[in-house]
C-alpha cells in the first residue's frame, strides 16, 4: 500500500514555496507590520481568549503564519509539521520578523515523543489539519499527552458536513457525495491546484484524506481524558470551499451567497485535560 505520509508530504513540500509567495498568506505584510495577525487567528480571538505567557504548540503548522500570530499574542510557541519545505518557510518568516519560535519537523502522531509529555498549556490546531490524519482517536491521545493537567485544546476545523459535499457541482445544489463518518480507506484525490492564488504548476497532485464526524472527534477527546468546554459551528470558512457559490466578507471569510444558514462550514472546539 502506498504510504499516505509520503504522498501527502510530497504535495505539501511542493506547495509550501508557492503558498509563501501567494498574497493570500500575506508573508510580506507580517514582515512589514509587527502587529499583523493572520485572518484565521483574528477570527479565533473572541473564543481563544488571552494566551500571553502560555507555552503552546501549533500542530500541523505549515508555513507558520498562524504560529507567528499566536506568538504575537504573547504565547511561547512551538510549531510542528511533517513537511520540511513548509518548515523552511516558517523558519524564514520567524527570522525575518525576529520571532523566537521553535519549529520541529515530525509526524503529528510522534509529537509527544519529540516534544515531551505534559509540556504544554495549549495545543492549537488550525483549519484543514484533521483531514490528513487516518486515526482521530490516536490524534486525541496525542493532544492529551502533550497537555499538562488543566491545559486546553483549541481547534477550529473544516466541518465534516462541508467535506462530505460535492464541491464540483455548478447547479447550486448542496449534494452529499463523500463520507461524513471516518472510513478505513482514504479518499484519494488528484488535484493540480491549491487553495491560494498562484500561477505555479504542480507535479505532486495525489493526496490521501479522511473525514472525521463531529461525534467521532468529541468522543475521541473525551475518551482520551479531556472535557469539552466549547463547540461552536460557523457558517463560514477562511477559504473558498465551494467556488461559484460563496461570497467573501470583511474578515476574509467565505459563506454561501444563497441562504448561508443552510450549511456549517467550520466549527470551533475547545477541551480541557482532566486533572
Amino acid at each position: 500500500m502506498t504510504d499516505y505520509r509520503s504522498l501527502n508530504r510530497a504535495s505539501w513540500d511542493e506547495r509550501a514555496p508557492a503558498h509563501a509567495a501567494s498574497p493570500d498568506y500575506a508573508v510580506e505584510r507580517f514582515v512589514a507590520d509587527p502587529d499583523h495577525l493572520s485572518d484565521v487567528v483574528r477570527f479565533d480571538l473572541p473564543r481563544l481568549g488571552g494566551i500571553a505567557g502560555l507555552r503552546a504548540v501549533h500542530l500541523q503548522c505549515h508555513i507558520g503564519t498562524d504560529t507567528l500570530s499566536l506568538h504575537r499574542l504573547g504565547a511561547r510557541m512551538t510549531g510542528l509539521d511533517f513537511s520540511g519545505a513548509s518548515l523552511a518557510e516558517a523558519r524564514s518568516l520567524a527570522a525575518r520578523t525576529g520571532a523566537g519560535i521553535d519549529f520541529v519537523e515530525s509526524d503529528v502522531y510522534a509529537a509527544p515523543d519529540v516534544l515531551g509529555r505534559g509540556a504544554f498549556d495549549l495545543v492549537y490546531t488550525g483549519v484543514g489539519a484533521l483531514c490528513w490524519l487516518p486515526d482521530i482517536r490516536r490524534w486525541a491521545e496525542v493532544v492529551a499527552a502533550l497537555l499538562r493537567p488543566g491545559g486546553r485544546l483549541f481547534l477550529r476545523e473544516g466541518h465534516p458536513m462541508l467535506w462530505a459535499l460535492d464541491d464540483s457541482r455548478d447547479d447550486g445544489l448542496l449534494a452529499v457525495e463523500h463520507p461524513y463518518f471516518a472510513r478505513p480507506e482514504p479518499q484519494v484525490w488528484t488535484e493540480g491546484g491549491t487553495y491560494v492564488a498562484t500561477d505555479v504548476t504542480f507535479q505532486h497532485n495525489v493526496t490521501h484524506e479522511w473525514n472525521h464526524g463531529i461525534g467521532e472527534t468529541v468522543t475521541a477527546l473525551l475518551d482520551a481524558g479531556l472535557d469539552l468546554t466549547m463547540l461552536v459551528e460557523h457558517d463560514s470558512a477562511p477559504w473558498d470551499a465551494l467556488p461559484g457559490r460563496t461570497v467573501r466578507d470583511g474578515q476574509g471569510e467565505w459563506r454561501l451567497a444563497d441562504r448561508p444558514w443552510r450549511l456549517s462550514q467550520t466549527y470551533t472546539l475547545q477541551a480541557r485535560k482532566r486533572g
